[in-house]
C-alpha cells in the first residue's frame, strides 16, 4: 500500500545517492554480508549436529560427548507448494531459529534440520491442471522453498534435509504400516510406559490362539470357542482382521466425489465439507483401510499429563477422543435386540421413544408391513404403511452430510418404523422412530430418548406427539413446555425391584447400572468419540501400501526384503470421478489403470502366484506422522536395518532422560506450528509412536515434550465496488485534515478489509520482497518484534523500516560509515554503561527463555540507543551486544563479530551471563507524604539515614508548600522508602 506523505528525514536515503557512505548498512550490503555467511556456513558446516556415534558430525569432524546436552527443535512440516513463501509463512522458522541459536549458545547440542511433506492433494491437483508429473512439480517447489529458506539464513544442518516422497523415506513409512498391520491391542498387557494395555506382534496372538489361551471369536461364519487349527485360512484371516491395529473393513465413511476420494473425520469441517477445497462429503459404505486409532483412546488422553502443551490444545485432543462413562441397555423388540449406550443410565424411566439411524440393520429387517394398531397419526408421516415411510425417509437421509443431519438448527425430522420396544426397567412398549440426527457410525446407531432431560428429544417429542416424563425434578415454576437439563433430585423412577427417586444423579447411575447388569439388561461402560482412521486414499500422490491381495480377496503383507513399493508412472493422474454433488459416484483410484503394476506374480513363501496390489494410497498424514525420527537418523537406508531409527540416537536426542528439560516423558524438546494441527496431524502422529513404543522401536512414550502455537501473521486486502479483490501494494492512502481515512486503487475507491494472507486476495507479500529492499536480518528482526510469539499480527510493510534503522544504528556504533574501520574503545565501560548492559543481559536472557522475542530485541534496542549517545562505544559492550543480537540477526552479528577482530563464528560464542554487583538497584524512589498524601518523590540512596532522609523530605518543594509553615507535630521515618509528616 501507498501512503501520500513526505518521507521523513531519517528514513534510509536510496541505496544509489551519490552522498551514500560508502559502508552504510543498506539493503545491497546486507545482500552482500548474508550470502557471504550463508555460503560460508554452509561450507564449514557451522550447523551440522554432532551424534554422539554414527556418520553425522559436526563441522569440526567431531562426535558430540554422550553426556553432553541435547536440545531438539523442530517446525511443523512445511509442504514445498508452488506459488513459494509469503511473509506469514517464516514466523516459525524465524523463531525457532533464534531459540535454536540461543540454546546453542549456552552450550546445547542442537539438532535443527526442515524437511518436506511432499506427498498430497495439491501437488496432484495441480499435476491434473498441467499434466506435469507430480514429483516433478515436488521437486521444483522443494528448490524454490529452499532457496527462499537458505536466503534467510536458518541454521538447519542441511544434511539431514529430506521429502516424503524420497525413496529411502517412502520405505520406511511402509515398513512402519506393516509393524502396525502385523501388531493387535492387548489391553490387559501393561506396558514400558507403566500403564496397562500395548501393543503386540500379530504372532503372539496367533500363538495364544493355537494353544488355546485365548478363546477364538464369533467372526462371519467362525463360532465363538472354535478350535484355531480347525479354521480355514479364510476364516483365520477375518478372525485376525478383528485384532489388527491395521486393517481393511466395510462401514459408511466420508466420500468426497470433489476429490475423488474418502476423507477421515477429522478432515471434515464442521459444516460438513472437505478441509481441502470445500466440497460437500457424503456417508456411503465402501471397503477402505483403517487404523485401529482407537485402541489408544485412553492413553492418548491420559499422557497428555506428561507433556508440556497449551491447555487449549490438550482440551481438543480429550474432546475430540470424547471419552464417556455410561452403560449400555438392550431393549428387548420381539426375538430381536436393540441396544444403546447412554451416559445417563438414571434417566431410564424417562425414555418414552427410541431412534434409530436409517442405516441401522433393525430398519432392514423389524420393519413391519402395516402400520400397528396404537400408531398415531403424526408418526406416519402421510404415508400408508411403515416401510414406505422408512424407504423414503432413508432417500432423503442418503443425500445428507453427517454434519447436516446433526445440525442442532436443522429441524427435526424422523419416521415411526412401526416397531416397538421394551423399556427394561418398566416394561413399557416405546416406539422406535428412525432420524438422520442420528449416525450409524458413532455409538451403537441407535439411542434412547428421554424428553423430559433433553432438548434435542423434548423437540423431537412435541412434534410427534410423544409422551414426556421428567426424571430430575425441575424448580418450582419451571412448567413443562421444555426439557430440564440441570441437576437435581430423581423422581418418577421406580419399579418393585428397584427405586432411584429422591437420589442424586450420580447414586443413581451406580444403583440402575448394578440393576441392569444383575438382570443381563445392560452394563456399564466407556464409549469414545473417536474412531478408527480411516487411512485409504483413490488418489495417485501418496505412499503405495505394501499389501497385495491373494485370490480369496485377503490381504497379504509384503516382505521388509520388497519395499519400498515404489508408484508406476502413469499418463492420467485425475480420478474419474470428479462431480462434486454427486453423491452416488463410484471412486476409482488413478493406480488402478495400471494392469501391468496392479497384477502381480510375486513368490511369497508358497512359490510363484498372481497377486493383485492396495490400488488405494496413503493419505500424506503417513509422512508426517514419522519425520522428527528421521532427522535423527536421515541415512538409515541399509535394506537390513531393524529400526526405523537408531535406538542409541533416539534416545541420545528425544529419550526420556536426554536432558534435564524434558524429564521422564521424552519427546523432541520444543515444537513449533499451527494451533490447526492440534486434532490431525498431532493425534495421528502421537497414535505411530506409541505404537512404536510398544513395540520397541523408540523410548519415549510421546513424540513431541513442547509444544507452541506461533499466530499468525495477517494482512489488509481491498475490494473494489464489485467486490473484487485489488492489488494492496498499489492502494493509496488518504488522511483528511479531520483525521478520516480513505483507500483508493487508479482513482476509485476501495474498501479495506483485514484477515489472511494469500494471492487471491492480491496482498501477498514475499521474503524475496523483503530481502531486496531490507535484506534477511531486518526482515528476521521485524517478524521477531512484530508481537508475541503466540498472538497473531498484522503485516505493515512500512514499518519494517524501524528494525533496519536498529541495525542500521547497531551498525554505526561499531563501525565508520566512510572508511568500515572500526570505532570501539578498549577503554572500562562507565558505571553507568556497565548497569544497562547487565540489566539488558539478565533481560534478555529471560525473555529468550520464556521464547518472547519481541520483548528481548526491545531490550537490545534499549542498549543499543544507550551506546550510540557514548562519544565511543566500548568494545566489551560492543561485543556482548553483538551476540545477544545474533540469535534474530545471524548474519550482521557474524560480519560486526569478524570486523571486531575474532576468527571464529558467534555462533557458538557462549552467551553473557550478567554480573550480579550490577543488577543491584544503589538508589530508590523515596516517597514523601504530608497527613498520608504523597507531596512528593526523590531518588535517594538505598543506605540512607532515617536524618538524611527526613532533612530530604522537609526540603522537598511540594512538602513545604503543603506545609504552609505550619509548625510539625511527628515525622515518621521507613528509611529508605518513606516520611510522613503529621504537621500540628
Amino acid at each position: 500500500m501507498r501512503v501520500n506523505t513526505t518521507p521523513t528525514s531519517d528514513q534510509p536515503a536510496p541505496d544509489t545517492a551519490s552522498n551514500e557512505p560508502t559502508f552504510r548498512y543498506t539493503a545491497a550490503l546486507a545482500e552482500q554480508i548474508e550470502r557471504t555467511w550463508q555460503q560460508r556456513w554452509e561450507d564449514e558446516g557451522t550447523y551440522h549436529a554432532a551424534d554422539p556415534l554414527g556418520g553425522l558430525t559436526d563441522g569440526r569432524g567431531l562426535h558430540a560427548d554422550p553426556d553432553s546436552p541435547s536440545f531438539f527443535v523442530m517446525d511443523m512440516f512445511p509442504f514445498p507448494s508452488g506459488a513459494g513463501l509469503h511473509v506469514g509463512h517464516p514466523l516459525g522458522y524465524i523463531a525457532t531459529d533464534a531459540v535454536a541459536r540461543f540454546r546453542r549458545m549456552n552450550g546445547d547440542n542442537v539438532l535443527h534440520a526442515l524437511g518436506f511433506d511432499a506427498f498430497g492433494l495439491p501437488t496432484e491437483l495441480y499435476a491434473i491442471q498441467t499434466g506435469q508429473h507430480p514429483r516433478v512439480a515436488t521437486q521444483n517447489n522443494i528448490a524454490n522453498m529452499q532457496r527462499q529458506l537458505r536466503r534467510m539464513g536458518l541454521g538447519h544442518d542441511s544434511r539431514r534435509s529430506f521429502a516424503t516422497t524420497d525413496t529411502h523415506y517412502v520405505r520406511w513409512t511402509q515398513w512402519i504400516f506393516l509393524q502396525i498391520f502385523n501388531s493387535w491391542y492387548d489391553a490387559e498387557a501393561p506396558n514400558a510406559a507403566g500403564s496397562v494395555g500395548r501393543a503386540r506382534p500379530i504372532a503372539e496372538l496367533i500363538t495364544e490362539f493355537e494353544r488355546g489361551e485365548r478363546t477364538v471369536p464369533a467372526v462371519q461364519d467362525v463360532v465363538e470357542g472354535a478350535t484355531w487349527n480347525d479354521l480355514t485360512s479364510a476364516q483365520r484371516e477375518a478372525v485376525l482382521n478383528e485384532y489388527r491395529l491395521a486393517y481393511v473393513s466395510e462401514a459408511p465413511v466420508n466420500w468426497c466425489p470433489g476429490l475423488g476420494t474418502v476423507l477421515a473425520n477429522e478432515e471434515v469441517t464442521a459444516e460438513g465439507r472437505s478441509e481441502r477445497g470445500n466440497y460437500p462429503v457424503f456417508q456411503r459404505p465402501m471397503r477402505q483401510w483403517n487404523m485401529r486409532i482407537t485402541a489408544y483412546s485412553d492413553r492418548l488422553i491420559s499422557d497428555l499429563d506428561l507433556i508440556d502443551w497449551p491447555d487449549k490444545v490438550k482440551s481438543m485432543q480429550r474432546h475430540w477422543v470424547g471419552r464417556s462413562e455410561g452403560a449400555h441397555v438392550t431393549f428387548a423388540v420381539g426375538q430381536e435386540s436393540l441396544q444403546v449406550f447412554t451416559t445417563r443410565p438414571d434417566t431410564l424411566f424417562g425414555a418414552t421413544f427410541m431412534v434409530v439411524a436409517p442405516e441401522h440393520p433393525l430398519v432392514e429387517s423389524a420393519v413391519p408391513e402395516q402400520w400397528p394398531a396404537s400408531t398415531r397419526d403424526a408418526w406416519t408421516g402421510g404415508y400408508d404403511n411403515p416401510r414406505d415411510a422408512v424407504r423414503a425417509y432413508q432417500q432423503e437421509a442418503a443425500a445428507k452430510t453427517a454434519v447436516e443431519r446433526q445440525a442442532d438448527a436443522k429441524s427435526k425430522t424422523g419416521v415411526f418404523t412401526g416397531i416397538f420396544a421394551t423399556n427394561p426397567v418398566n416394561g413399557h412398549e416405546i416406539p422406535v422412530f428412525t432420524a438422520d440426527y442420528v449416525l450409524m457410525g458413532y455409538g451403537t446407531g441407535a439411542i434412547m430418548a428421554v424428553p423430559g432431560g433433553d432438548d434435542r428429544d423434548f423437540a423431537f417429542a412435541r412434534a410427534f406427539d410423544l409422551d414426556v416424563v421428567y426424571t430430575v425434578a425441575p424448580p418450582e415454576g419451571f412448567g413443562e413446555d421444555r426439557a430440564w437439563t440441570g441437576d437435581g433430585a430423581v423422581i418418577n423412577s421406580h419399579n418393585d425391584e428397584v427405586s432411584l427417586d429422591g437420589m442424586s444423579v450420580d447414586d443413581a447411575k451406580h444403583t440402575i447400572i448394578a440393576w441392569l447388569e444383575e438382570r443381563g439388561a445392560g452394563s456399564g461402560t466407556v464409549t469414545y468419540r473417536l474412531r478408527d482412521w480411516l487411512f485409504s486414499r483413490q488418489r495417485y500422490w501418496g505412499e503405495p501400501f505394501p499389501i497385495v491381495y491373494d485370490n480369496d480377496g485377503r490381504p497379504v503383507a509384503l516382505p521388509e526384503s520388497m519395499l519400498p513399493v515404489a508408484l508406476p508412472d502413469t499418463p492420467d493422474f485425475a480420478p474419474r470421478t470428479f462431480e462434486p454433488d454427486d453423491a452416488n459416484s463410484e471412486p476409482e483410484p488413478p493406480l488402478g489403470r495400471n494392469s501391468d503394476w496392479v497384477n502381480v506374480e510375486l513368490d511369497l513363501g508358497d512359490g510363484p502366484r498372481m497377486y493383485r496390489r492396495e490400488t488405494n494410497t496413503m493419505p500424506n498424514w503417513a509422512g508426517s506422522c514419522w519425520y522428527y525420527l528421521r532427522y535423527i537418523d536421515p541415512f538409515n537406508n541399509s535394506s537390513d536395518a531393524e529400526h526405523v531409527v537408531s535406538k542409541e540416537l533416539e534416545q541420545y536426542w528425544i529419550g526420556p532422560h536426554h536432558n534435564d528439560v524434558v524429564g521422564a516423558a521424552g519427546g523432541v524438546d520444543l515444537y513449533v506450528g499451527g494451533v490447526e494441527h492440534a486434532v490431525l496431524h498431532l493425534l495421528y502422529a502421537r497414535f505411530w509412536h506409541k505404537v512404536l513404543f510398544d513395540l520397541g522401536h523408540v523410548s519415549s512414550p510421546e513424540p513431541f515434550h513442547r509444544l507452541f502455537n506461533q499466530g499468525y501473521i495477517q494482512a489488509y486486502a481491498y475490494t473494489d465496488e464489485r467486490g473484487q479483490y485489488v492489488p494492496a501494494a498499489e492502494v493509496d492512502e488518504h488522511v483528511s485534515e479531520n483525521g478520516d481515512t480513505t483507500y483508493t486503487w487508479q482513482d476509485q475507491s476501495v474498501t479495506r478489509e483485514y484477515g489472511k494472507m494469500g494471492k487471491s486476495l492480491k496482498n501477498v507479500v514475499t521474503p524475496d520482497d523483503m530481502y531486496e529492499l531490507y535484506g534477511a536480518d531486518t526482515f528476521r528482526v521485524y517478524e521477531m518484534s512484530m508481537g508475541p510469539l503466540d498472538l497473531s499480527r498484522p503485516w505493515e510493510t512500512r514499518a519494517v523500516v524501524g528494525a533496519q534503522r536498529f541495525l542500521q544504528r547497531l551498525w554505526r556504533n561499531i563501525i565508520d560509515e566512510h572508511t568500515g574501520d572500526i570505532t570501539v574503545t578498549d577503554d572500562t565501560a562507565a558505571t553507568d554503561t556497565l548497569k544497562v548492559l547487565h540489566r539488558t543481559i539478565a533481560a534478555v536472557r529471560d525473555e529468550m527463555e520464556g521464547m518472547r522475542i519481541n520483548t528481548a530485541i526491545a531490550k537490545l534496542i534499549e542498549l543499543n540507543n544507550h551506546l550510540t549517545s557514548l562519544p565511543a562505544v566500548p568494545r566489551h559492550a560492543a561485543e556482548a551486544l553483538v551476540i545477544m543480537t545474533a540469535p534474530v540477526a545471524p548474519h550482521i552479528a557474524e560480519e560486526l563479530w569478524h570486523r571486531l577482530g575474532h576468527d571464529d563464528s558467534v555462533v557458538y560464542q557462549p552467551f553473557p551471563t550478567p554480573d550480579e554487583a550490577y543488577l543491584v538497584d544503589d538508589t530508590i524512589t523515596a516517597i514523601f507524604q504530608v497527613q498520608g498524601k504523597v507531596r512528593g518523590k526523590a531518588d535517594v540512596p538505598t543506605s540512607i539515614s532515617e536524618q538524611d532522609l527526613t532533612d530530604a523530605a522537609l526540603a522537598n518543594e511540594g512538602v513545604v508548600r503543603s506545609l504552609d509553615g505550619r509548625g510539625i507535630r511527628k515525622v515518621i521515618v521507613r528509611a529508605p522508602k518513606l516520611v510522613n509528616i503529621v504537621p500540628e
